[in-house]
C-alpha cells in the first residue's frame, strides 16, 4: 500500500500546489505584471515548475522515509531509478496542473477541474483494484494516465526490486506523457507582451 500512498501524495501535492499558486496570481492580478516581462513563455513556465518539482521530490523522500522508519517497509530496488521515475512523473503532473490553471479563472474552478481528474486518475490507476480486472475501455484509458504508470513502476521497483530493463516501457510512456502534458501547458498559456 505504501507505493500507492506515495503516488497519491505526490500527485495531489504536485497538482494542487502549482495550480492554486497560478490561479491565485490570476485572481490578484499579479500574473499580468509577470506576463509583460520580456521572457519567453516556456521560460516562465519552466521557472514556475522548478520550485514545485523540488517540493514534490522532497515530499516523496519524506513519505518514503516515514514508511521505512514507522512501518519497516523494505525497499528492494534502486533509489536512483525510483526517484528518476518520480521526477518524470512530477513533470507530467505539473504540466497537467499548468494546463488546468490556464482553463480556470478562480481557485474554485481549478479545484473542480483538478479534483475530477485526480480522482479519475487515482481510481483508474490500479492502486485499489488491478487494472487487468478492469474493462477494456478502462485499460485503454490508462494509456494516458500518468498515475497508472508510476503505480506500476513503484510496485516493481520498491517491492520486487526490478531494474531499468523491466520498467523501461512504462518509463518511456511516462516520459512521452510528461513531454506531451508540458507542451500542452506551454501552448495553452497565454502571455501578452
Amino acid at each position: 500500500m505504501l507505493p500507492g500512498m506515495l503516488v497519491i501524495l505526490i500527485t495531489v501535492i504536485g497538482l494542487m500546489m502549482i495550480g492554486f499558486n497560478l490561479v491565485r496570481e490570476k485572481e490578484s492580478g499579479t500574473i499580468e505584471q509577470i506576463n509583460v516581462t520580456p521572457i519567453m513563455k516556456w521560460q516562465l513556465i519552466v521557472s514556475r515548475i522548478i520550485l514545485f518539482f523540488i517540493i514534490g521530490l522532497f515530499d516523496l523522500a519524506l513519505g518514503l522515509g516515514i514508511g521505512w522508519l514507522a512501518f519497516n517497509i523494505p525497499f528492494e530496488g534502486s533509489l536512483l531509478l525510483f526517484f528518476a521515475c518520480a521526477a518524470i512523473f512530477l513533470v507530467a503532473v505539473l504540466g497537467l496542473a499548468l494546463f488546468f490553471s490556464t482553463m480556470a479563472s478562480t481557485q474554485q474552478q481549478f479545484l473542480f477541474i483538478a479534483f475530477f481528474f485526480v480522482m479519475v486518475f487515482i481510481l483508474m490507476s490500479g492502486i485499489f483494484t488491478p487494472t487487468e480486472s478492469m474493462p477494456l475501455w478502462a485499460q485503454q484509458f490508462n494509456l494516458v494516465n500518468p498515475v497508472a504508470y508510476l503505480m506500476r513502476i513503484n510496485r516493481m521497483v520498491m517491492l520486487k526490486g526490478s531494474g531499468f530493463s523491466e520498467i523501461m516501457r512504462d518509463m518511456a510512456m511516462l516520459t512521452i506523457l510528461a513531454l506531451s502534458y508540458l507542451s500542452l501547458a506551454i501552448r495553452a498559456y497565454r502571455k501578452r507582451a
